[in-house]
């Protein structure tokens, strides 16, 4: 098997020369990424805490990585239910969260190392939430070296967009259903929903979605 950087730096090298990615399931089977993964996250303040099983970090081993990779081999690996829990936001309403289990969580790192081999490369300069090595600091410079000509921003929050509109437009992509068919195909009421009223602190337009 080869070493999980000599991988990774072969993901980047197609991803910079736009080659089409192949077999990408079977890197999978490596355990050396499982190792890496591990290395990233075991030290975050969740790897502790249990999802809907008992599982953590602390019973980690050569052979819970041998048999995750074994039902990988044989397409038998199923992940688990999150376990659902609130935590309070800084205006007194709660955020919905959810916990993976042990096992999901490395899963879900080594995909999310590969896949972001590939991509990294292609992504735009400009982009700067949610990547290596790039954040609010790294935005902020680019704004103070190269938007000189820029006066004033607008700063927008849509309220609840993930958990409720954007739900709407996805079975509608997912069913091709129209609105009111698609509510009361799944049990819903095909009366018109009130909207929410959008939360945009500098300007009063409305926006279609709001």
């Amino acid at each position: 098997m080869q070493n999980a950087e000599t991988v990774l730096g072969v993901l980047r090298e197609r991803g910079k020369k736009g080659l089409p990615l192949d077999e990408l399931y079977r890197q999978l089977f490596n355990p050396q990424l499982y190792l890496l993964a591990y290395g990233r996250i075991y030290a975050n303040h969740g790897a502790m805490t249990p999802g809907a099983t008992q599982e953590t970090a602390d019973g980690m081993s050569m052979e819970k990585i041998e048999t995750i990779i074994g039902a990988m081999r044989h397409e038998r690996y199923r992940f688990s239910p999150a376990r659902r829990t609130y935590i309070p936001k800084k205006n007194g309403k709660l955020r919905p969260l959810g916990l993976p289990t042990w096992s999901d969580k490395l899963v879900g790192e080594v995909v999310r190392l590969l896949l972001e081999a590939y991509y990294e490369p292609t992504f735009s300069d400009r982009s700067h939430g949610f990547r290596p090595g790039r954040g609010c600091h790294t935005a902020l410079r680019e704004v103070a070296d190269h938007w000189s000509g820029t006066t004033w921003f607008i700063e927008g929050d849509i309220s609840d967009l993930v958990f409720r509109g954007f739900r709407w437009w996805w079975l509608d992509e997912l069913t091709g259903l129209p609105g009111s068919a698609k509510q009361a195909s799944i049990g819903g009421s095909s009366k018109p929903r009130s909207r929410r009223r959008c939360s945009c602190r500098a300007y009063r337009a409305r926006s279609p979605t709001c």
